[in-house]
């Protein structure tokens, strides 16, 4: 993930990793905790690190000021959910971050989240026309950030007049956009705000290349040793089967009516025989929400070359439970980007 070091500025590469939650481990080093993940990701050559956003947790912009505090190049990417906060505010933050700290943030775009959340705000919005709001409200962010003109825009969901930003942001600071494009509604989301669509990707082998003209990425996990035995012990030991995490993971299923989630439990049931480095038992036991690789620094290497080699070039991975476990996947990158250059 080190630019130049693995190539995958060769290739563009993007990876990012993820910040811990509040909701896991002691609530009184949670801040320690995201400084510490933080400057893990910045060593080992992450571009920028994802920061969750739902009701249960800490406030994600928050979080992103201690990342940047503890990094001097590592960038935010930020979930970012309409129904918190007006697109001004969120102009507002990008901008002050990038006068502050000189710092480019990168936005993921939700449009949905939990159904119980979403419910406990009032927001009653069908999921296909959550990415129309979604579409306009990424749109004044965009227009705020890219212009010193005033922005006006009289529309279904949002009306702003003659609303500048101030103070405005350096165009080189400009923000990566990244959505979800498990559906077709995210799909034409990620068109319509020249966003990236990120995904849940299915096993390398299965996946088609993504559509044109709008940039791709995948969310995925990896656990990657020299000896490939030890990279699965470590994969169990960290993951264990678990029936009430089971149980929790079927529940979610009833009251999500997300894409993805429906997408990657058909998946779990298909790719459960154990021979593929693709690994859907985290997921299926609700200890995480992505699939993982499992392996060799080669086996894993060679499954995501394939990914690359279709066209994916943002990877966006789990939460790293150690620094030395980000050190593990960059030789898995390594090994990938060197395929693909050859």
């Amino acid at each position: 993930m080190h630019n130049g070091a693995d190539g995958s500025t060769d290739v563009g590469l993007e990876v990012f990793s993820t910040c811990t939650q509040s909701t896991d481990g002691n609530p009184e080093a949670y801040a320690q905790r995201v400084a510490d993940v933080a400057r893990w990701s910045e060593q080992a050559g992450c571009k920028g690190i994802l920061v969750y956003s739902d009701n249960r947790l800490v406030d994600a912009w928050l979080a992103s000021h201690i990342i940047i505090q503890n990094t001097t190049r590592l960038c935010p990417l930020v979930a970012v959910q309409p129904i918190y906060m007006h697109p001004y505010a969120v102009a507002k933050l990008v901008a002050s971050f990038g006068h502050m700290y000189g710092r480019r943030i990168y936005l993921n775009m939700v449009a949905g989240g939990f159904k119980n959340d979403l419910v406990a705000l009032n927001d009653t919005t069908p999921h296909d026309k959550r990415y129309d709001r979604l579409i306009e409200y990424t749109r004044i962010i965009r227009d705020l950030l890219a212009s010193s003109l005033p922005v006006s825009n009289d529309g279904e969901y949002y009306t702003v007049k003659n609303l500048k930003l101030t103070p405005p942001l350096a165009p080189e600071l400009f923000p990566g956009i990244f959505v979800s494009g498990s559906s077709d509604a995210g799909l034409a989301a990620a068109k319509a705000i020249g966003a990236v669509a990120v995904k849940y990707p299915k096993a390398p082998e299965e996946e088609v290349a993504p559509n044109e003209g709008v940039g791709a990425g995948v969310r995925v996990g990896i656990i990657a040793r020299e000896d490939g035995d030890e990279a699965w012990r470590i994969a169990r030991e960290r993951f264990p089967e678990d029936r009430r995490g089971q149980l929790t993971h079927q529940l979610a299923m009833k009251v999500s009516d997300s894409v993805w989630h429906g997408q990657l439990s058909d998946l779990a049931d298909a790719t459960a025989s154990g021979d593929s480095p693709y690994w859907l038992v985290p997921f299926q036991n609700y200890k995480t929400m992505c699939p993982y690789l499992v392996g060799s620094y080669e086996r894993v290497g060679d499954e995501l070359a394939r990914y690359i080699a279709v066209g994916y070039r943002s990877f966006i991975l789990d939460i790293p439970p150690t620094e030395e476990e980000l050190q593990h996947t960059n030789q898995a990158f390594r090994r990938a980007v060197t395929l693909v250059t050859r």
